[in-house]
């Protein structure tokens, strides 16, 4: 046998093994659909595919990081045991509701000094998603809370630059991507001016996607010659021995001041054409949420974890020992809104955002209202969605008509056929915005917003942060919004749907393919 044939026996042996060690290996706690695509990547182009599989087949975060999140599960589990009852929603005040009618013919209650509108049968069928997310998440609900929406972006930004001029002891600052440009500029100043205050500053951002933008090192630099504590986080440098999937990204948005103010939302700090070069003048519509109330402890306990993961240092942060009374924020009125934080993310061993989002659309009733810049759903959320507007729920979806990722927007684009065939309205915010908010309503009675998109990335490899929201004031302000949204856009129809070419149906089934390999 010459050396030539030697060789071909070898690479078909080689092949072979790879393909039977990947039918063993792939299928492993995956998702079908997943594991499907990985497989036909590897059936087709074996060698390229396995190392592929190797470098981004796992969504666990390192065992390291994976030890400490155990570790702060524990310790947020204790913290939430000392939240007083007057606090505290328990799951049964949601099952047991039950109440007078008001003269405006709205159900109320009296529970604990809190009159919370009993906005109906959806609110009492959630008390076992509550349940669900306090085991996964550790994060109670609680009461008390005044939650302001801000959709304007630069109004936004003035905000907070104004509460961290007011900032006395600390300002924990978390955002997926930030920058020192012509709009972010007074953040950043604000920043330096509480540190000369006396205040203590730390900031987190995502190394890889903050590194990605046109002059991150600037930031850097601007971080370091204010004395500010910072971090990138979950750094990928396996030159130091650190290695993790590089995809696996903390996808949140958080500011927390004194731990009595709070933001968060799909806002990240920088101007909101992204700084990107010929990007056709496209600029991000956000939606961020300014909290006061018990509900600000649970944010700054998850700033407290992303801390420790970076530092190995666990922060002190008051405790929330003193109970709602008549100078509380929202007690006693109608801005009063119940809430709940939800983690997520490869740290945890649920995809904590999507068994939330699926329990609220299997409990819808009447109508869902869904925002997303990024709708490529699994096939969990994909039978969710259609199945409550196959039983006769009215589906909403506001996707923008113009994408900034060409392979997510195509892959978006190959669920719209079987989403308009089960009765969904899909409805297409016009260029050149980039609909940026993330939220969901569901019957006019219960909300999530956040950080999280709806696709298999935010599910499975970034780290999220959802707020379960409930209070008559913040629903009608969300669903005001939605409305707005409505009026200016498009909604797409089946008959100009179906109009599209062969050759763009191709490249979305690609680009689907693509997207199930998580």
């Amino acid at each position: 046998m010459s050396g030539v044939e030697v060789l071909a026996v070898v690479l078909a042996a080689i092949d072979i093994s790879f393909r039977l060690i990947a039918l063993v290996i792939v299928p492993r706690n995956r998702r079908p659909q997943t594991s499907m695509a990985w497989l036909l990547a590897i059936f087709f182009i074996p060698f390229v595919a396995f190392f592929a599989f190797l470098a981004f087949g796992s969504h666990r975060l390192s065992p390291t990081r994976r030890r400490k999140q155990e570790t702060t599960n524990r310790i947020l589990e204790v913290e939430q045991r000392h939240i007083p009852d007057s606090i505290r929603v328990a799951p049964a005040e949601l099952e047991l509701a039950s109440g007078d009618t008001s003269r405006s013919g709205r159900k109320t209650q009296e529970n604990n000094n809190t009159r919370l509108p009993l906005l109906g049968q959806t609110t009492r069928l959630i008390a076992p998603l509550v349940q669900l997310n306090e085991r996964l998440g550790q994060m109670a609900m609680v009461r008390g809370n005044r939650v302001t929406l801000h959709s304007d972006y630069q109004a936004t930004l003035d905000d907070m630059i104004a509460d961290i001029d007011r900032a006395q002891r600390t300002v924990h600052v978390l955002f997926y991507i930030m920058s020192v440009d012509e709009v972010t500029e007074g953040f950043f100043a604000s920043l330096a001016r509480a540190k000369k205050r006396g205040v203590e500053v730390r900031v987190l951002f995502d190394q890889v996607a903050t590194a990605r933008i046109p002059g991150s090192r600037a930031l850097r630099r601007r971080l370091r010659a204010a004395g500010v504590d910072y971090r990138a986080m979950l750094p990928f440098q396996p030159w130091r021995g650190v290695y993790q999937r590089p995809d696996l990204r903390n996808h949140r948005k958080l500011l927390v001041i004194d731990t009595e103010v709070a933001y968060t939302g799909s806002q990240n700090i920088i101007e909101p054409g992204y700084r990107r070069r010929g990007s056709k003048g496209l600029h991000w519509s956000d939606l961020m949420a300014r909290v006061e109330g018990p509900l600000v402890h649970s944010l700054e306990a998850l700033f407290v974890t992303d801390w420790y993961q970076e530092t190995d240092t666990i922060l002190e942060t008051p405790e929330l020992t003193a109970e709602p009374g008549e100078d509380s924020p929202a007690i006693n009125s109608a801005e009063d809104t119940w809430a709940q934080v939800v983690p997520s993310g490869p740290a945890f061993e649920g995809e904590n955002n999507l068994r939330l989002f699926n329990g609220l659309m299997y409990q819808a009733r009447k109508r869902i209202v869904i925002v997303s810049p990024y709708l490529v759903p699994d096939d969990s959320m994909r039978y969710a969605i259609t199945s409550a507007a196959l039983s006769g729920v009215r589906v909403d979806v506001y996707v923008s008509a113009v994408g900034d990722q060409p392979l997510v927007f195509y892959a978006q684009h190959s669920y719209y056929g079987e989403l308009l065939r089960a009765g969904v309205h899909i409805w297409l915010y016009p260029a050149p915005t980039v609909l940026h908010s993330k939220f969901i309503v569901v019957d006019g009675e219960v909300a999530v917003m956040g950080t999280s998109n709806l696709d298999m990335r935010s599910f499975t490899l970034n780290l999220e942060l959802s707020v379960l929201l409930i209070g008559q004031d913040i629903i009608t302000r969300l669903e005001s919004l939605a409305e707005n949204y409505r009026e200016a856009s498009t909604e797409l129809t089946t008959d100009k749907w179906n109009q599209r070419g062969q050759l763009t149906r191709f490249v979305e089934g690609l680009a689907r393919l693509t997207a199930t390999v998580q």
